[in-house]
């Protein structure tokens, strides 16, 4: 009995020498990917360099087309984050660690694709009016009397709104108005103003 208590002994020693070397082992291998998670988890959590993930996720959503956009969030929802980068990555121009926070961001806050909004024309309020392509006539009488503006600067909806403030009474906003998008003086402007107020 006393011969088989040594090599029970020795065995158990062998077996917990065993089960530390498998430990240390295995922090070892999990110990970089427990902290990349973490720091994937913290960048796609908390806040970033550039401000709150919400807001770069919705910076990084305006950087895609409709056919990016709907690419990207597919190979985020198969699990392909390093495509998902990649893609974001030649679509937007930004760096590695830039196009890896912003598809983070994208992850854990989906941003519905939203057109760029075209670009407001430019309105009489500028100081330059838009010239357009064609001549626009505009023309009013009252008895015998005609008078007739005749400008590239012209157009149905300015042409409205100098309509609209002679026949609200402010004659004088209108004539500027007409002056400003046609080659008239005051003057004729006023005439020409003068014919539509009633």
């Amino acid at each position: 009995m006393e011969s088989l208590v040594i090599p029970v002994l020795i065995l158990l020693l062998v077996g917990a020498a065993v089960l530390l070397v498998a430990r240390a082992v295995g922090r070892r291998t999990s110990g970089p990917r427990a902290s990349a998670t973490r720091a994937s988890a913290t960048t796609a959590a908390g806040p970033t360099p550039s401000g709150e993930p919400v807001e770069l996720a919705r910076a990084a959503a305006a950087k895609l087309t409709e056919d990016q956009h709907r690419r990207l969030y597919a190979l985020i929802a198969q699990g392909q984050a390093m495509a998902a980068i990649k893609l974001y990555y030649e679509a937007s121009g930004e760096g590695l660690r830039a196009s890896r926070d912003a598809v983070g961001a994208l992850a854990a806050h989906p941003q519905p694709f939203t057109p760029a909004a075209p670009e407001a024309p430019e309105h009489d309020d500028d100081d330059a009016p838009e010239r357009f392509p064609y001549r626009y006539r505009a023309i009013a009488s009252k008895g015998d009397v005609t008078r007739e503006v005749s400008s590239n600067m012209l157009n149905d909806e300015i042409y409205g709104r100098i309509r609209t403030l002679a026949k609200s009474g402010d004659t004088e906003a209108a004539a500027t108005a007409l002056t400003k998008h046609s080659d008239i003086s005051l003057k004729q402007a006023r005439e020409f103003i003068a014919l539509l107020d009633d």
